[in-house]
């Protein structure tokens, strides 16, 4: 049986995704016929991102899944017409770059790289940091990115602590949740790192009664959604001291306008959204072997409990 995906993410990313896609489907062998338009009755599956047209999943009524190019699902996840199952999308390489990224930011703190590289040429800077056992990162968020940024930094010899909404246990990493357990995370953190999903509990989680909690001279890193902080809060803890540094690659427009007070702010480093960026090919793979599962009988893999939201 041949069965027909469409894909709903845009022609940019179609001319990037169609052969990788081609190639994973008959790799897990199976039949596809991969589309940008088809009749809705007729699709078996569709591969998703925000930049689609495609709004009302109604006509929808053959489909099995809905599998989502981007990790995070806030844009899709509460869209009323969506009764599919809904599956994000968990990448190996997508997870290799968010550990990249948090491992680096976390070591330039740590190491005090910045004090060297602005120090005017020939000035000797003689500072020794701690060793890693030494300092403690926080992680907000035990999901996929969060427990394998967590077990990167545990091999990095780093105290590693972590905070999810429910109770989780994460080899080598002292664990919190709760209320009192993120009041707890941000009071014994030397290094901030961000990586939960976008709700409407975790909206502006990061206020300026969160960062007052924080260590004084502290180090903030969020890779995970723009609008998990309070901008203003966040500029008035730079100022304040009480954050030494902040490393932001997330916003709440992208890209950051030219005059947002963030680009004038000397202490706060801003990427261009690239911790995480899902990759054709092995996204391709993820996609391919999740349909394959679905044809076989089997539970979607990654699947987005749609009342939690993630």
């Amino acid at each position: 049986m041949t069965l027909t995906v469409l894909f709903a993410a845009g022609d940019a990313a179609f001319a990037e995704y169609q052969q990788p896609l081609r190639d994973a489907f008959v790799h897990h062998g199976l039949k596809v016929a991969l589309v940008t338009d088809a009749a809705p009755a007729d699709v078996d599956y569709i591969v998703y991102s925000p930049a689609s047209t495609l709004r009302d999943f109604t006509p929808y009524t053959r489909c099995k899944a809905v599998l989502n190019l981007w990790a995070g699902v806030e844009k899709i996840v509460g869209n009323p017409t969506l009764t599919q199952p809904l599956a994000r999308m968990v990448d190996p390489a997508l997870t290799r770059g968010m550990v990249e990224y948090v491992c680096g930011h976390v070591l330039r703190y740590h190491l005090g790289m910045d004090a060297y590289i602005s120090a005017p040429a020939g000035q000797w800077i003689a500072q020794e940091p701690p060793l890693a056992p030494e300092r403690v990162v926080g992680i907000l968020g035990l999901g996929e990115l969060g427990r394998a940024c967590a077990d990167a930094l545990v091999r990095l010899g780093f105290t590693v602590e972590g905070w999810s909404s429910r109770p989780k246990d994460v080899p080598d990493v002292t664990c919190h949740h709760g209320a009192e357990g993120f009041n707890l995370l941000l009071q014994r953190s030397d290094i901030l790192v961000t990586l939960l999903p976008l709700t409407s509990q975790t909206e502006n989680v990061l206020d300026a009664e969160a960062f007052a909690q924080m260590r004084d001279g502290s180090w903030f890193i969020n890779p995970g959604r723009g609008a998990l902080i309070d901008d203003d809060a966040l500029l008035d803890a730079i100022d304040s001291g009480k954050i030494k540094g902040a490393t932001l690659d997330v916003f709440r427009i992208e890209p950051l306008p030219a005059d947002h007070p963030f680009w004038a702010t000397p202490n706060i480093t801003i990427t261009p959204h690239i911790a995480a960026t899902t990759r054709a090919e092995s996204a391709s793979n993820v996609i391919a072997s999740n349909i394959a599962r679905v044809e076989a009988g089997q539970t979607l893999l990654h699947k987005v409990d749609q009342q939690r939201g993630y």
